[in-house]
């Protein structure tokens, strides 16, 4: 397992080994060669949406200028209700425009 920190939501963001196979597999242009990115993208992103569908989740993006001549790297992580807390990344990939979604904060 791996932990992210995650200033925006005032903690650590977990990445388990399963969910890290998952995203390698899915979305094998993001992991293992962009991890980095993904961890910034947590420590300081571009914008935060909350999951229309899914409250509990949020979508972290942030805009890379080298990445494949511009992409957006999208992180979703999922926060448990106390007492657990836990906040974790349920999946990743990297997208052209971000288009899911309801605006919660966009860096001024």
């Amino acid at each position: 397992m791996k932990r992210f920190p995650c200033p925006c939501l005032h903690t650590e963001v977990e990445l388990s080994d399963e969910r890290e196979q998952h995203i390698y597999a899915k979305h094998p242009d993001l992991l293992p060669e962009h991890l980095g990115r993904l961890a910034q993208t947590l420590a300081d992103p571009d914008e935060v949406r909350v999951d229309a569908r899914f409250p509990a989740t949020r979508l972290l993006s942030r805009w890379f200028d080298n990445l494949k001549g511009g992409k957006f790297v999208v992180v979703l992580v999922v926060s448990d209700p106390p007492p657990e807390g836990r906040h974790w990344i349920v999946t990743a990939y990297i997208a052209r425009k971000l288009v899911e979604g309801v605006m919660e904060w966009k860096r001024a």
